[in-house]
């Protein structure tokens, strides 16, 4: 999945109410940011950081600039916009390039389900069972080499994960996927201490058949696509 415009490199000056950043541009000019993340975002939104951002010249739109990358050091990247997962994994999905998923003929998108929420994911056909496919966005890095999620107490996951496990209930393949925004991890984990009702709400989705798939990712500036199968630690 490529960028639909070139990114631009800029300093950030301060996130804050979760969805604005004040960034500085190359040319020396302040403005506000969109960031769309909505978690801790922990060790990703410190002053001064470098960061990677895309302009949009949408006249709907407040603001001009999204904020998509942090930049760690030369060439390692994290992906901080919590739709990209989506998207690259769509383009890997239509590809046929997660041999997990493969062989169905029908891919759709936000498809409604459960108590009243959309699964990202829905494949169809070919004579196998429907395969409910829920998508989150793993940025946490505590410890190096080690994924971690979520980065905050989340409720709307823990609620997907029930969900996910009903489907699973009713002889449907439901599959968690947690893809890892950053090209640095060799493990994943759950972080129990931040949320206790997630790691709980997640042993009981396994426990009723829900699927576990974590994947890596390839990031540059110029895009994000599908790296490796990353195992639990």
């Amino acid at each position: 999945m490529r960028f639909q415009t070139p990114l631009e490199p800029a300093v950030l000056i301060r996130r804050y109410k979760r969805f604005l950043a004040d960034i500085r541009l190359q040319d020396g000019q302040e403005v506000v940011c969109h960031c769309a993340n909505p978690g801790a975002m922990t060790g990703l939104a410190e002053p001064g950081m470098r960061i990677w951002v895309e302009r949009n010249d949408d006249p709907r739109k407040k603001l001009r600039y999204g904020w998509r990358l942090v930049e760690h050091g030369e060439g390692q990247f994290t992906g901080v916009d919590t739709m990209l997962p989506n998207r690259a994994l769509r383009a890997a999905l239509e590809a046929g390039e997660v041999p997990e998923l493969a062989g169905y003929e029908r891919l759709r998108a936000e498809v409604k389900y459960g108590q009243g929420s959309r699964v990202d994911f829905l494949l169809e056909g070919a004579g196998r069972r429907d395969a409910y496919v829920e998508v989150k966005s793993v940025t946490l890095m505590r410890e190096p080499g080690l994924a971690e999620f979520p980065d905050s107490v989340t409720a709307r996951g823990t609620r997907h994960l029930g969900e996910l496990a009903q489907m699973a209930r009713d002889g449907h393949r439901a599959v968690m996927f947690y893809l890892i925004q950053r090209g640095d991890a060799r493990a994943f984990a759950l972080a129990d201490d931040i949320d206790p009702a997630y790691s709980a709400a997640f042993a009981k989705a396994r426990d009723a058949g829900v699927e576990l798939l974590v994947y890596d990712t390839r990031i540059d500036v110029q895009g994000i696509t599908l790296g490796r199968a990353v195992g639990m630690a």
